[in-house]
Parts: structure tokens; C-alpha cells; sequence
């Protein structure tokens, strides 16, 4: 991970996003929502770029920050994206609606373990963004990956989790299961024979996979 300073700087180069995306930034701030850091959030944006992805599937809606920085970025993108907290799905919906992006978002509401019938009448994708509950990451992995196009992409936040995945010692019990899931999770993804994958220690760690043709 690069030192704060390092960070600041990057972040101060990053152009000002519209009213309504700051106005989410400081709401998740003061709420305490977890959304994507600025400078993982620009790294996975310009991926999502290169690759031309023009369908993608979100899991973890959050209150719709990332769907929507993603809309932003790729105006004829369709992004269908996965919450199961009702109060995160009502500010979302909020969001989205005074966004004028609501025609390019699909918010399925339910836990992402549990939708993958609805998921799939959506069709086929050509990137998936993994965001939601950090000790089921390899099991999104596993059910939404089969719905992914050959060549396409799967990112997936938080995989350095503060840097703790490196600590050799972490006091509460709690947290360190959590490291130990998220850790088991990269050595899983990284040996992953159909995905070529890095991990880029950028934000909280974004991992990008390209799925083999």
C-alpha cells in the first residue's frame, strides 16, 4: 500500500466529480457507508474504459455511488447491480432517480447469495464489480462468474483490507477471520486456471480478472 501522502497527492490530481457524486462522497462519510476510495474507483473506471465493457454486473449496490460514477464514465453502459439493505436500497433509488442515470441501472433488490435466478434472466456480462460482504467473496465469485462473456472482466474491491492481509498478527478475533477470509480469497483467485488475475494495491486493493477465451 502507498503511504497517505503518496495517496493525497494522487487524489489531488483526480478531476472534481459532479454535485450529486460529491454530495454521496460526504454522505457516505458521514454515515459511515463504505464506497469505493477515489483513486480505486478511477483505476477501476479506466479499466472498465480500455475494455469497452458495455453490460455490468454490480455486487453491492451500496447507496449507488459506484453504479453511478460508472455510468458517468461509460454513458451507453447497462449496469445491473445487487443490494439486500433496505435503507441502502431506499438511498440508492434516491440517488439514481435525480441522477438521470436511471435508465442505464437496474437495481435488483435481495442478497446476492439468493438472486442469481433474477441475475440471470439479465443475460450474459461483460464485467463484474464484487463489492458487497468481504467473507463471501470467492461465493460471488463462484455464482455470477458463469454469467461472465469470454474476455471479460471481474473486479473485485478490498482485497487488501488496510493492508491487514500482510500483518502476521491481529488482535481482535473478529477482524482477523475476516483477514483470513479475504486472504484465502486471493490465493484462491490467483490460482484461478481460468482467469489471469493482479492485484493492484491501489485504494483498499482492487483485484483485476480477465477471463480466458
Amino acid at each position: 500500500m502507498i503511504n497517505e501522502k503518496l495517496q493525497s497527492y494522487i487524489e489531488s490530481l483526480i478531476p472534481d466529480r459532479n454535485s450529486l457524486l460529491i454530495e454521496m462522497e460526504n454522505y457516505a462519510s458521514q454515515q459511515h457507508v463504505p464506497i469505493m476510495e477515489l483513486a480505486g474507483i478511477e483505476t477501476m473506471l479506466q479499466f472498465l474504459r480500455i475494455h469497452k465493457s458495455n453490460k455490468i454486473l454490480e455486487v453491492g449496490t451500496a447507496i449507488g455511488y459506484s453504479a453511478l460514477r460508472m455510468a458517468t464514465a461509460l454513458p451507453d453502459v447497462k449496469i445491473v447491480t445487487i443490494e439486500r439493505d433496505i435503507e441502502r436500497i431506499h438511498k440508492a433509488k434516491e440517488y439514481i432517480n435525480r441522477s438521470g442515470k436511471a435508465e442505464q441501472i437496474i437495481l435488483i433488490e435481495g442478497d446476492a447469495l439468493e438472486v442469481e435466478e433474477v441475475v440471470r434472466e439479465h443475460g450474459r456480462f461483460d464485467a463484474i464489480f464484487i463489492d458487497a460482504a468481504k467473507g463471501q467473496y470467492q461465493k460471488f465469485f463462484e455464482i455470477y462468474s458463469k454469467y461472465l462473456s469470454p474476455g471479460g472482466l471481474i473486479i473485485t474491491d478490498n482485497v487488501l483490507f488496510k493492508g491487514l492481509v500482510a500483518e502476521a498478527e491481529i488482535e481482535t478475533k473478529r477482524i482477523r477471520n475476516m483477514v483470513r477470509k479475504i486472504a484465502d480469497f486471493n490465493q484462491w483467485l490467483m490460482n484461478h486456471s481460468d482467469y489471469d488475475s493482479v492485484i493492484l494495491p491501489v485504494g483498499d486493493g482492487i483485484a483485476i480478472s480477465k477471463k480466458k477465451r
